[in-house]
């Protein structure tokens, strides 16, 4: 299991964090300043730390450089949004840089593309009764192979990453197609429509009107 680190000193943006993550099969610890942060690391191996810039007692640009020869992947976590905060905070060596308030399904596209960089996702994970292998860009039942195209095993992932959140029709495009939404395509629902087919997921993949779609898996309480 991947675990992440969020450094993060505003408790109920930690606690969401945390939350969020864990429901997507994260393992997380949190620390509230930069010297506690830097006490858990030094007994603690972590595939990738949130880092927040602001921190008490040590604030997170001095973490960072702590950081650094341990080779693990840090994403910035700020409410410092300038064009010269990011450039700073990329420069220093972190490999993202995301500005509060933030989409938690951003947050997450975001960490996935940071861990298959480094080659830390998990390879393999289960949802429902499928089995996705994200190397492979493989989905299973049973051992039994979907096929599925690219995008709809991008799509199926983005839901995979978030059950029980409620996916609007241009966050799904958007983190899909990488371009901006039209209002009125039909294009999601098509996709979506066909792999609800595919992976038989009719009852689990659910529509909400006006908005997109959402998966309920069955005994899994919303976030």
């Amino acid at each position: 299991m991947v675990n992440i680190l969020i450094v993060e000193d505003e408790k109920p943006i930690s606690n969401l964090i945390r939350m969020s993550l864990s429901k997507s099969g994260y393992s997380c610890t949190c620390a509230y300043d930069g010297i506690e942060a830097a006490d858990i690391l030094s007994e603690t191996r972590f595939d990738l730390v949130l880092l927040d810039i602001m921190l008490p007692e040590i604030d997170g640009l001095e973490l960072l450089d702590y950081i650094r020869p341990m080779e693990i992947p840090v994403i910035f976590i700020t409410a410092m949004g300038s064009t010269w905060d990011k450039v700073k905070g990329l420069r220093a060596g972190a490999d993202d840089y995301i500005v509060k308030p933030f989409e938690v399904v951003e947050l997450l596209a975001r960490i996935d593309v940071v861990l298959r960089r480094y080659n830390k996702n998990d390879s393999v994970f289960k949802i429902g009764d499928l089995d996705i292998n994200t190397y492979a860009m493989q989905v299973t039942r049973n051992g039994k192979e979907i096929a599925l195209t690219k995008k709809e095993y991008n799509i199926l992932l983005l839901f995979a990453r978030n059950p029980g959140r409620a996916l609007y029709r241009e966050t799904i495009y958007e983190q899909v197609w990488g371009e901006p939404y039209t209002y009125g395509s039909k294009t999601v629902d098509l996709h979506v429509q066909r792999l609800r087919r595919k992976v038989g997921w009719k009852n689990m993949l659910q529509a909400i009107n006006r908005v997109g779609y959402k998966l309920e898996l069955p005994n899994e309480d919303p976030i």
